[in-house]
């Protein structure tokens, strides 16, 4: 059957759509289901009377900075900025990389979401929630962020988690993150390594191996976790809060893919009890990833 397109108009026969409706109704709908924003009100603001103090997001791409500042000068700023009143002034909490991009066209105001009455608590609450949303926040930063929520109110992971609505797990493993050395951490977001290479070095038991996995870190040649198992093959397995243990070897004549085939197909035909299958399962799962390394 052959597909059917709409006939073809020019330029002049075209509908423009405002959206400008649309973006308002879409802002005050987003405005009213973020309970951490209830209580502001939008209005324009000039860039002058902002002041940007510490923020979460530390690191900045120049290039996507300049397509940014592009975009915004073409379309205007669709997503407004997040502002706490102090005095005669307003306080950043939301928006740093759309407001150095306005800076730099230059514009003079902007449409900003203003919080008043605010506790540090919550302004840290909100501006993690705002920026961990967005995709470019690096892992450093959001762990860095936690890290601080937690010094600035005495929080327990228990209560990290139900402020700033994020897994327990993740708080643990950011708050882990957060606390190694500091050129551990820039060499992290310099060569955009992966978050679970950081996890399981700082899992390794302090010594030889471990000072060569911190160097490969350090220069960039390690970046990846598949880069990280293999490095650590020769010297065994890491698991956290555990020794080293020696990867066992397998019987001579026997692959090991062919051996988690037929472990995996003999557990299928016993009958188990839910709790063991689950047990054998975890099992096979953890011997899949030492065969992988």
């Amino acid at each position: 059957m052959t597909k059917k397109f709409a006939a073809r108009v020019t330029k002049k026969e075209r509908q423009t759509i405002d959206l400008s409706d649309r973006i308002e109704k879409d802002l005050m709908s987003r405005l009213e289901d973020n309970h951490l924003l209830q209580g502001a009100r939008l209005e324009e603001l000039r860039l002058k009377d902002i002041v940007v103090k510490d923020q979460v997001r530390t690191k900045f791409n120049d290039s996507s900075l300049k397509e940014l500042a592009a975009n915004i000068k073409e379309n205007g700023l669709i997503q407004p900025l997040v502002v706490h009143r102090e005095g005669d002034h307003y306080v950043l909490i939301c928006g740093e990389r759309r407001f150095r991009a306005m800076c730099s066209i230059p514009m003079e105001s902007a449409p900003c979401f203003i919080l008043e009455d605010k506790t540090h608590e919550e302004l840290m609450a909100i501006q993690f929630s705002e920026n961990s949303s967005r995709e470019a926040l690096h892992f450093i930063d959001k762990a860095d962020g936690i890290l601080n929520y937690q010094k600035a109110t005495k929080a327990s992971e228990r209560k990290i988690t139900a402020a700033l609505g994020i897994s327990k797990s993740e708080v643990h493993r950011s708050l882990l993150i957060a606390k190694m050395a500091k050129d551990i951490k820039e060499a992290a977001k310099q060569h955009n390594t992966e978050k679970y290479v950081l996890l399981e070095y700082d899992a390794l038991e302090t010594g030889s191996l471990k000072d060569s996995v911190k160097k490969q870190i350090l220069d960039g040649t390690l970046t990846k976790r598949a880069q990280l198992k293999r490095v650590i093959r020769s010297g065994g397995v890491v698991r956290p809060g555990k020794k080293m243990r020696k990867t066992p070897e397998l019987p001579k004549g026997l692959s090991a893919n062919a051996f988690l085939k037929v472990m995996n197909a003999k557990t299928k035909d016993m009958e188990l009890d839910p709790a063991t299958k689950l047990a054998l399962k975890k099992l096979l799962e953890e011997t899949k990833d030492l065969v992988d390394m």
